[in-house]
């Protein structure tokens, strides 16, 4: 049984979700939590994994350690995305299994669907079609652990869950225009175009794609929620259930941002995929719903970012 004393280990507790779980588990009382930074463990190296797991023999692995990006990312470094992320979660998931863990929770991503699913997204359109090309090489790798740990679960009969969030934006999320997500790259075209005079903000695609959005401290309320529960399927998706277009979430930060100047549209560049919206009724009907309205989570980014600025320039940009 889990409790406040059991060691949970976050892989990736740095980055963007990692952190926003640390906190929340943090916030709840659990007090033996371990993280290790990418210099003082490399994922991608099967034996440090091993070995780690053999010294710690923590109760619960929660991996949120990824290499992620957006679309540019992901055309530009296919080989990378797709192995360094297989490389990062088979260490943890076959390390965890070899060393005795009971408990796993994966994260994924809602790119795992094939691009042309009905809408909204559901648990059991996996592998039904091909996949969105923009970011098939994630998406691939991201399957795979899936897989790997349904597989765990029918053979072992351990409790090794996948929870696959929608798009996630938030705290220490990622302002660098090349490799950023669509979210976080908008807020910072905005805020530059602001004290530039409200220059004209020129943006990706038509604006017609339709996305859902989550804030990253509601994600770690359902991780934590899977830490504490055993939960009765393999597969869960984790979003709002609710999307916007990319112009009205474009006019929303604007907004927010209080920018005066036009948005243009370069509709030579890609749209991605014209629709991803998760069905969330499994998560919803074991227990758990998101808090925070975008317009909100947009305020709490902005002001994040503000307050974190010169930080940001000197790592991200």
């Amino acid at each position: 049984m889990i409790n406040k004393r059991s060691k949970i280990y976050v892989a990736g507790h740095k980055g963007m979700v990692g952190s926003a779980v640390w906190r929340q588990l943090e916030k709840k009382g659990y007090s033996n939590l371990i993280g290790k930074s990418s210099s003082a463990l490399d994922l991608r190296n099967q034996q440090q994994v091993f070995g780690f797991f053999k010294y710690e023999k923590p109760d619960v692995v929660i991996d949120a350690a990824a290499r992620v990006g957006g679309i540019l990312a992901n055309n530009d470094f296919p080989y990378q995305f797709l192995m360094e992320n297989m490389q990062i979660q088979n260490n943890l998931i076959d390390g965890a299994l070899k060393t005795g863990i009971e408990k796993f929770i994966f994260l994924g991503s809602s790119c795992i669907y094939p691009k042309f699913a009905p809408q909204p997204l559901k648990e059991e359109y996996l592998l039904t079609d091909s996949l969105e090309p923009t970011n098939e090489w994630y998406a691939i790798a991201k399957i795979t652990g899936v897989k790997a740990c349904q597989a765990i679960r029918n053979q072992f009969n351990k409790d090794y869950v996948s929870l696959m969030p929608t798009n996630l934006y938030g705290y220490f999320d990622n302002f660098d225009l090349k490799t950023s997500h669509v979210l976080p790259a908008m807020i910072r075209k905005f805020h530059e175009a602001k004290i530039n005079d409200n220059s004209d903000v020129t943006l990706w695609g038509s604006g017609t794609p339709m996305r859902e959005f989550l804030f990253v401290d509601d994600m770690a309320e359902a991780v934590v929620y899977a830490v504490e529960n055993n939960l009765p399927q393999y597969l869960y998706n984790v979003g709002t259930g609710k999307d916007i277009t990319i112009t009205a979430l474009a006019e929303t930060i604007q907004k927010v941002i209080g920018h005066q100047g036009n948005i243009v549209w370069d509709s030579e560049k890609p749209d991605g995929t014209p629709r991803k919206l998760m069905d969330v009724s499994k998560m919803n009907n074991v227990g758990w719903t998101y808090k925070t309205e975008l317009k909100e989570g947009i305020e709490k980014t902005y002001l994040w970012f503000l307050e974190n600025i010169e930080t940001i320039k000197e790592v991200k940009m």
